[in-house]
């Protein structure tokens, strides 16, 4: 019985699946963005998350846990140097699954997963909203000044006087 087992085993056995999943977080790491199925990206996202956490509090002990789970030097320097840099005021959710087109060999739910502060594309139409002015179609302006009409009078410009 698979009581309480919640995780997607992605059809492979744990050895596999440990090391699919320590390639998987390494290249997103220091890639910033991958291309792979929508059930490993859901499953790497749950991986990488604690991972981004644990690189937060740069010290030793955290840099030796996160080093059994992904084994290469070069992904922990730029995760605990830029990634955790950019995401020490975030309190979560820093990767983003994107789901693509279906596969055209097996038809299988593709997906992109990025880290979310990396995106300069999507950062940048951010950023240009916020100073915007919202914007509707709701017929006319209700704070438009109303029309003020100029009267002429017929008296002389002396009388005033």
């Amino acid at each position: 019985m698979r009581h309480g087992k919640t995780f997607n085993h992605l059809s492979r056995t744990s050895s596999h699946r440990k090391a699919l999943l320590a390639n998987m977080a390494t290249s997103l790491i220091l890639h910033k963005k991958i291309t792979t199925t929508t059930a490993k990206a859901k499953e790497l996202r749950k991986y990488v998350e604690p991972l981004i956490t644990k690189a937060k509090d740069d010290s030793t002990h955290s840099r030796r846990v996160v080093f059994s789970y992904l084994k290469n030097k070069e992904s922990i320097k730029e995760l605990f140097g830029a990634v955790a840099g950019k995401v020490a005021d975030r309190p979560g959710g820093y990767t983003r699954v994107l789901k693509l087109m279906n596969r055209k060999g097996d038809n299988a739910e593709m997906a992109i997963i990025e880290l979310v502060d990396f995106n300069e594309n999507l950062l940048k139409d951010t950023s240009a909203k916020a100073g915007s002015a919202k914007r509707t179609r709701r017929g006319k302006s209700k704070t438009a000044a109303p029309k003020t009409e100029v009267v002429a009078t017929d008296a002389p410009a002396d009388a005033a006087e």
